[in-house]
């Protein structure tokens, strides 16, 4: 009878363990919901500043983010959140932006313009994969003085996209992979602005080419127009 009593007790112990289990299963595919957004936050001010930025309060970068420095994605709770910028050596905002994190996205938040007219632009980033031969990048024109842009790989005939206005950007363009670097051409004339140093386009991965800097800097504190390759992770 002892015995009997046992058995009886391990196996309840038993059921007990797998109903336990079944419920924290549950638990973890609720929590993996859409109440989860993911952000990051590019530098892209034409200036010598390096900048920190906090959302609510609490630091994004390690280091302060230097001339198209990136975080890394941050995953939170989807809602509404404040974005401070400060300079490296300041706890004063230079900046300090409302920003909504979407359900189930991945965002992007790039400080554009000159510091006595800095701002935010946000973009939504889908980083699908249609094809795991292609690579992807996007193309954005965040020049404050610049023109309509296009992009096109070095020695193109044709263009990636075409006429990018400041603050506008493309869609993900599926590419070739391989090293090879990116002409900045104005739209209007077809006259070369800037070429990227050679970068690597990994298949399956997504990538932002931006176009930054100042067509005419006011002085030496003001970034030239440049076209950066910004690895998106």
């Amino acid at each position: 009878m002892k015995m009997f009593t046992l058995k009886k007790l391990s196996y309840y112990s038993f059921l007990t363990l797998i109903i336990s289990m079944g419920f924290i299963s549950c638990k973890k595919t609720e929590a993996v919901d859409s109440t989860l957004s993911s952000l990051r936050v590019i530098n892209i001010s034409p200036t010598l500043s390096t900048y920190n930025v906090y959302l609510d309060g609490t630091a994004l970068n390690t280091a302060a983010l230097p001339f198209a420095g990136s975080t890394a994605y941050t995953t939170k709770t989807s809602g509404a959140y404040t974005l401070k910028f400060t300079t490296e050596s300041s706890i004063e905002s230079v900046l300090t932006k409302s920003v909504n994190l979407n359900a189930s996205t991945y965002q992007s938040f790039y400080l554009i313009n000159k510091p006595s007219a800095l701002d935010v632009l946000a973009l939504t980033d889908d980083l699908s994969v249609p094809s795991t031969d292609k690579a992807y990048i996007r193309f954005i024109n965040l020049s404050p003085d610049a023109s309509a842009m296009d992009l096109a790989k070095t020695g193109s005939t044709s263009s990636y996209t075409t006429a990018k206005a400041y603050k506008s950007a493309s869609g993900f363009i599926a590419i070739d992979p391989g090293t090879f670097t990116l002409d900045l051409k104005e739209t209007s004339s077809g006259a070369i602005k800037a070429v990227s140093e050679s970068s690597t386009f990994t298949a399956a991965y997504h990538y932002d080419i931006i176009a930054g800097g100042v067509v005419s800097p006011a002085n030496d504190t003001e970034r030239s127009l440049s076209l950066r390759v910004v690895a998106i992770k």
